[in-house]
Formats: structure tokens, C-alpha cells, sequence
């Protein structure tokens, strides 16, 4: 085409100078013509047709895809590989013009497969959170290093070009900017290491309750980033954590708990010591009343006064032999409440234990699991549990212990007076 111009603008009596110039400059101006042509007909009907099938197929990775945009940047190639291809041809005997216009279209080629990589992965993330091997094992971080790596590899190519060296020439210098570069991708580096660790041994994942007292964290795992992993704790503020700190320093993750068949709870009532003594007959006669415990005190008189009669105990002395205290009673009173309660699992650890006497009294702490594992209804049912045991306490002639307030100094001075 461009002999035929030349051969024919010469046939219209045309300088050579002018013949030169204006038939790489008409040339030229086909190619910008053609690259716009490809880039409609690209855009237009190729890409057009393709989300028309993507959109009506049942698959959804496909839909992932043109969400991110993938085929669209893909589409801004067309127009550049006719430039490209084509500026030699238009533009014969401009070597300069055609370095320039093939060097620029290079670059804006690569910057184009740069962001349809960039599309991809995030795709390819996109995808993975649709599948439930997400939840335990985040590849954001691994997505993240991919990318800095794409954008390196990227700026080192396109340097290559600026400067007309091959990208082996500038990769082999980097060697000495190692340490720099440590330097700068020092919280990525580390990220990444601790992204491995997390992930082979799924110390975190999204979705997790994790608690960091230390960086202010007591909620729910966000995200997991190739730097920070972003916590919304329960007031709603979202903490930061660096991602190597959960390798270098403890967390707690509440996945355990999540994951079982109950949230424990874990409380004590304290009994005032001064109330506990051993049952007499009036007191048990009343007991025997109580639902919970009737079939365990006929029991339990049964097999106290069979060992009493059996070592011929003095009964002169409740300090001889074996006896019933009001304690004793409660304690199982409040097993037997529990062991009825609904919510209460009896699959897991069941414990209603005493533990070693303070000088806030005797503590009587309740160790079992709730059924319901979610947050509010978990401390419903726990305030209803102790609402019940911290009222029938007196109904055992027991007190609950709680230190001398303002009121009971006012009583013993009116007493005084």
C-alpha cells in the first residue's frame, strides 16, 4: 500500500520529500483508522457477545470474571497489537518514529496484560470465597504477594524498554539493592511468611472470634491481608493487627468454642461459711419437699444412717458419724437444677464443685456448657441460671457473702443506740 501512494502521489508530479512524508503520514493515518475499526468491532460485538453468553450460562466462576473485568481490559489489546504490528509497515524508513511508537505501544501493552493478571487473581479470590476450605484457609495474603510480584515484574519490563536493556540487565543488578528492598517490603515479607503459617496451620481464619487484649482486638476476624488482618470487635470499631504478630506474640481464638457442642459457662456464688452447718430433721423434712432433691436426700438418709448403725455412731453428737450439711444439699440441689435444665448440655463437662474457702467464703462455682453458643442468648441463659440459684440460696438457711455496705453500718449504729 504504501509503494502504491508513493507511486502514485510521484505520478501527480509530487517532490520526492513530500512523497516520503505524505505517504507514511496517510499510512499512518490507516493504521490509527484500522486499530479504532478493531477496537469497536472488539468492543462492540466480540465482548458483547461474550457477556451475553457469560450472563446467561448457569456457572458462576464465569460471572466472576466479568465482574472483575477481565474481558474487558483484554479488549483494549486489539487496537495495540495493530499499532504494533502495523507502525513498521506504515512508517518504512522511519526507524526513530517506529522505536518510539512501537516502544510506547509496548508499554501500554504490557500496563493492559498487567491489569487483566491483576483481574484474574482477583477472580481467582472471588471464587475461592464461594467454596467453604475459604473460611479456613485465606489466600488474600497469597493474592497480595502474586500482585506485588505482577506490578515488579511489570515496572521491570517496562523499565527495560525506557532505557533499551534487556530485563535480565536490570534483574541482575538487583541483587544489591537487596537490602533496600528488605527494607521497604519488610511488613510485606514478614506478612507473607506469617500468611504460610496461619494458613498450613489454620491458626486464623475469616469469620473467627479472636481476642488480642495487647493491639485492643475482641471480635470478629474481617480479613486476612498479605500485612494486617482487620478485627470488628463488638462495639463495631475495626482493630488492625499487624499478620506476623499473631505468629510472634498469643491470641485467643474462640473457634473451639464455635465449633463444639456448647459455650461454657464458668461462675461461683460465694456461701457466707458462718451459714453452713449440718441438717437437722426439720430442715430435711423441708428439702424433701423440694422437687429436685426429694429422691436424692431419701437416698441419702438411707445411706447415712445404714453406715451410722453399722460403725455404731453416737448420735449424742452431730460431729459423730457421717451427716448431711445444708451445703452438701444445696450443691446437689443445683446439680440436679442444672442436670433438668434445658439448655444445659449433658455431654460435655457437667461440674458443680467446691473450691478452697477465701475470706469471701466458701465458693461454689458452676462449670457446664450452654446448648446456644450465641453471645446474647448465652448470657441469657447464664443471668437466668444464677438469677435461680442466688435466690434459693436462703431456702437452705445458707447466705450469700458479699462485703459490709454503707447500709449495714447504719443498722449496727442504730442498733448501738
Amino acid at each position: 500500500m504504501l509503494e502504491f501512494l508513493q507511486t502514485w502521489l510521484q505520478g501527480q508530479g509530487a517532490s520526492e520529500y513530500l512523497v516520503f512524508y505524505f505517504a507514511r503520514g496517510i499510512a499512518a493515518l490507516a493504521v490509527l483508522l484500522l486499530s479504532l475499526t478493531v477496537n469497536f468491532v472488539a468492543k462492540r460485538y466480540i465482548l458483547t457477545s461474550l457477556t451475553y453468553v457469560i450472563t446467561r450460562s448457569k456457572t458462576k466462576w464465569d460471572d466472576a470474571i466479568l465482574r472483575q473485568g477481565a474481558p474487558n481490559r483484554l479488549a483494549y489489546l486489539a487496537p495495540a497489537l495493530v499499532i504494533y504490528v502495523l507502525t513498521p509497515f506504515a512508517l518504512e524508513g522511519m526507524d526513530t518514529a517506529i522505536a518510539f511508537i512501537r516502544g510506547a505501544t509496548h508499554i501500554y501493552m504490557i500496563i493492559i496484560v498487567m491489569l487483566v493478571i491483576d483481574s484474574v487473581l482477583n477472580t481467582v479470590e472471588e471464587i475461592y470465597r464461594g467454596f467453604r476450605a475459604s473460611r479456613e484457609i485465606p489466600i488474600k495474603g497469597f493474592i497480595q504477594i502474586s500482585k506485588i510480584a505482577l506490578y515488579f515484574l511489570s515496572a521491570v519490563f517496562i523499565i527495560s524498554i525506557l532505557l533499551n536493556k534487556t530485563p535480565f540487565f536490570l534483574l541482575s543488578g538487583i541483587g544489591a539493592l537487596t537490602a533496600v528492598l528488605m527494607l521497604i517490603f519488610r511488613d510485606a515479607i514478614l506478612g507473607f511468611v506469617a500468611g504460610i503459617q496461619l494458613a498450613a496451620n489454620r491458626m486464623v481464619s475469616n469469620g473467627d472470634w479472636i481476642e488480642m487484649p495487647k493491639y485492643g482486638a475482641d471480635g470478629d476476624v474481617l480479613e486476612v491481608t498479605l500485612t494486617t488482618v482487620k478485627v470488628q470487635n463488638w462495639d463495631k470499631t475495626v482493630t488492625t493487627i499487624p499478620t506476623y504478630a499473631l505468629i510472634s506474640e498469643s491470641f485467643k481464638n474462640w473457634r473451639g468454642m464455635q465449633d463444639s457442642g456448647g459455650r461454657r459457662i464458668k461462675r461461683a456464688v460465694n456461701i457466707d461459711i458462718n451459714s453452713i452447718r449440718f441438717c437437722d430433721e426439720e430442715m430435711l423434712e423441708r428439702f424433701e419437699k423440694i422437687q429436685y432433691i426429694s429422691e436424692y436426700i431419701e437416698k441419702k438418709k438411707t445411706e447415712l444412717e445404714t453406715f451410722n448403725t453399722e460403725t455404731k455412731v453416737d448420735n449424742a453428737s452431730l460431729a459423730n458419724g457421717r451427716r448431711m450439711t445444708n451445703v452438701g444439699t444445696f450443691r446437689a440441689y443445683v446439680q440436679a437444677y442444672l442436670m433438668n435444665h434445658p439448655m444445659i448440655s449433658k455431654e460435655m463437662t457437667f461440674l458443680v464443685r467446691q473450691l478452697q474457702p477465701s475470706e469471701f467464703g466458701l465458693p461454689i462455682e458452676v462449670y457446664v456448657f450452654s446448648k446456644d453458643k450465641v453471645w446474647a442468648n448465652y448470657e441469657a441463659i447464664q443471668a437466668d441460671i444464677f438469677d435461680h440459684i442466688l435466690a434459693v440460696v436462703p431456702e437452705f438457711d445458707l447466705r450469700v457473702y458479699q462485703n459490709p455496705s454503707g447500709s449495714d453500718f447504719r443498722g449496727l449504729l442504730q442498733t448501738s443506740q
